[in-house]
């Protein structure tokens, strides 16, 4: 099976090296002239550690890695601690994996470096996809098109493949901003814990964590903006606006925040999930088909899971292209659905308005705890519980 892959980000070249280990010819089409992340972190939950494993990648992403002892959720001002999921041994056995911390750079590099040299075309901007008699047909900025079996949308929220196929406007806009920095610190330091911490005040939150193997802090701080901010990583922002944003936050963020050299701001965008990802020889991938807000640590993962269950069901049913899709989407849609609306219902809990509210919704977080720490806080043990490797379908199975 011939596949074109249109986006070389974390997800594109993921199931390039998925589907090359499965034996199919694929090519990447990418905008940009070379392979590139921004300078930002990203958190690697163990269901996405797990589908590593399962591609024989997870040991060189564990070279880069910070293991953090805790995810934590404390108060915007006093610093309190109102919930605590411990990260050691008892998680790692449960979870069979552990939780850890990366550079988005190296952890995209984990993925290219596992790719042949010429398995990517750079300076590829796609500007459109269309059904042929026997596949697909991606074509290019510069007036050239290529046909493939399969045509695979990998290329992010604002997906041109996503838009040729289903058609545009379905993006909304939630009301957030994101402001991002990355923080040298040349270790860990006494006024940022080695935790993944979640510091909750009213209509706004800062997550902290370490990257970089403990040499730099990764901000992502969340606030509720009155006017559209555009969805780019890439937008620079004031260093005082965000400072401003955040005064009378604890005196620890301060002491961070005043290490901060360059900020980027974002405006966080969501779609409501999709029916379907699949129109004949194209499909979708990651956030061209569910775009989901960073409050589970999710977007990542999400592309990854969906690289290995796609190259499995292509290897499942490498004769029956409408057989696999069906198989995929079988097994990505529910979970990829639920977990796009509890990141929206996140962006509701952790940003609410009074301090009334905040200490109902820190004395549930106590009730769970106590009933399983797992449980507490982003509740998110069924995020982690999955386990991509267990993936098999059989064609009887099918609906």
């Amino acid at each position: 099976m011939k596949i074109a892959i249109i986006g070389g980000g974390i997800g594109g070249t993921a199931t390039a090296h998925a589907l090359l280990q499965k034996g199919f010819d694929v090519t990447i089409f990418e905008k940009a002239a070379a392979f590139g992340e921004v300078g930002a972190g990203v958190q690697i939950t163990p269901n996405a550690v797990k589908a590593l494993s399962g591609l024989g990648l997870a040991d060189n992403l564990f070279e880069s890695a910070f293991y953090p002892r805790a995810v934590t959720g404390r108060h915007w001002k006093t610093g309190s601690q109102n919930f605590r999921i411990d990260l050691g041994t008892e998680f790692r056995e449960h979870y069979d994996a552990p939780f850890i911390h990366v550079h988005r750079a190296d952890l995209l590099d984990v993925f290219v470096s596992a790719l042949p040299s010429d398995v990517c075309r750079f300076n590829m901007a796609c500007t459109g996809v269309e059904q042929t008699a026997h596949g697909a047909r991606a074509t290019f900025e510069d007036g050239s098109h290529f046909d493939a079996d399969l045509v695979i949308g990998a290329d992010g929220v604002r997906s041109v493949v996503r838009d040729s196929i289903f058609g545009s406007g379905n993006l909304r806009w939630t009301g957030h901003q994101c402001y991002r920095a990355l923080i040298p610190t040349g270790g860990v330091v006494d006024y940022v814990a080695p935790e993944s911490a979640f510091w909750m005040g009213p209509k706004a939150h800062v997550v902290t964590y370490y990257v970089k193997g403990g040499d730099a802090v990764n901000v992502v701080a969340v606030t509720e903006a009155a006017e559209w901010v555009d969805e780019s990583w890439s937008t620079r922002a004031s260093v005082d606006s965000m400072l401003s944003d955040f005064e009378g936050w604890h005196p620890d963020l301060q002491k961070l925040f005043s290490g901060v050299g360059e900020v980027f701001n974002w405006g966080l965008f969501d779609h409501d999930p999709m029916e379907t990802w699949s129109k004949g020889a194209v499909t979708l991938l990651g956030d061209a088909c569910h775009p989901m807000l960073p409050f589970l640590s999710q977007g990542a993962a999400m592309a990854i899971e969906d690289a290995y269950i796609l190259a499995e069901a292509l290897g499942q049913f490498p004769d029956d292209l409408a057989a696999a899709l069906t198989a995929y989407e079988g097994e990505r849609l529910p979970r990829t659905a639920r977990v796009q609306l509890e990141a929206r219902e996140r962006g509701r809990s952790y940003h609410l308005p009074t301090e009334k509210e905040m200490a109902i919704r820190d004395a549930e977080y106590a009730r769970r705890a106590k009933e399983d720490p797992r449980t507490t806080g982003i509740n998110t043990d069924w995020v982690y519980d999955y386990d991509p490797r267990n993936f098999t379908v059989r064609a009887g199975e099918l609906a």
